[in-house]
């Protein structure tokens, strides 16, 4: 990423450039690297170092969506910082993934829509100096591959991802948002379902797993939201047979209205209440390979950033 002058200190002032060991993390693992500061002509006082995350969210007001920027881990990496004079000062810093940051790359490549980044801020004699975004690549967990691979080899096609403020009913969160990655039903289920909205919920030891399925209205019945909601260890996650439970889940949807046993619910949209809820085995996934690599087209990550400018 470009060095950026630090405004506060006019002309000749420092200039500051952060830069990551790697773009590429996975929920629960450390991001690490440097903010270099490249002193001016002039020494200069900094306060503190600050670095966050942040992503971009949609907020929903009666009929209304708003999309605005969250910032959901912030940590003070150095304090007190004096830079001399034509001196280079490296800070190293290591900055924990929340378990439950948005997945913003699939098989490769950037899940369209879907941003993450790394801000840093200086704050120079009490007044903060908000810098630019370096993007970071969210990878998947194994357990949440192992679902997303299921759905590839299920026939379904991605549609949308976006990350919503609110609360899941019945699931324990940290953070106060969840993300939604949308695809369409396979070809066998596109006459009664429009489309199913995955969402995943990791702590350090289990994955929630919340499916939605928008069920489509006929002359004899009502559309309305079908719900299924699992709940397993990551160990377990990885070696379940996902292909097998999402197709008999959502053939239980098509043909009988999302009427299922349990108690899963969902809280989307202000508490949509759903029934759902399934017992998982842990029966071995039958080589469900990279399929979903091909559910994404990669996008530029600058482009995705390009909005985020000013924040």
């Amino acid at each position: 990423m470009f060095k950026r002058m630090l405004s506060a200190f006019g002309v000749g002032g420092p200039s500051v450039d952060t830069v990551l060991d790697s773009p590429h993390a996975t929920p629960g693992q450390l991001v690490t690297g440097q903010v270099r500061i490249q002193g001016g002509s002039a020494d200069a006082e900094i306060g503190q170092v600050v670095l966050s995350l942040v992503t971009r969210v949609e907020v929903e007001r009666g009929d209304h969506e708003y999309g605005g920027v969250s910032e959901f881990l912030r940590v003070v990496v150095q304090q007190g910082v004096r830079v001399g004079a034509g001196q280079l000062v490296a800070i190293p810093f290591q900055l924990p993934i929340p378990w439950e940051t948005p997945i913003t790359a699939v098989g490769g490549g950037q899940l369209p829509g879907m941003t993450v980044g790394v801000r840093t801020e200086l704050v120079i004699a009490g007044a903060p100096d908000k810098g630019d975004l370096d993007p970071v690549l969210v990878n998947p967990l194994p357990s949440q591959d192992a679902v997303l691979n299921a759905f590839g080899q299920l026939g379904f096609s991605f549609r949308s991802a976006d990350v919503e403020a609110g609360r899941l009913h019945g699931v324990p969160q940290e953070l106060g948002f969840y993300q939604e990655i949308e695809f369409f039903p396979p070809a066998q289920f596109a006459g009664a379902v429009q489309q199913v909205e995955l969402t995943f919920v990791a702590s350090p030891h289990e994955l929630f797993v919340i499916l939605e399925a928008d069920r489509r209205g006929g002359m004899f019945s009502s559309g309305g939201d079908a719900f299924g909601h699992f709940r397993l260890s990551h160990q377990e996650a990885e070696v379940a047979d996902w292909a097998t439970s999402i197709n008999g889940w959502l053939a239980q949807v098509a043909q009988r209205g999302g009427g299922m046993h349990g108690h899963g619910q969902h809280g989307h949209h202000g508490g949509h209440h759903g029934r759902g809820g399934m017992g998982m085995g842990t029966v071995v996934a039958a080589g469900a390979a990279g399929v979903v690599g091909g559910m994404v087209v990669g996008e530029m990550m600058d482009d995705a950033f390009e909005d985020f400018g000013g924040e």
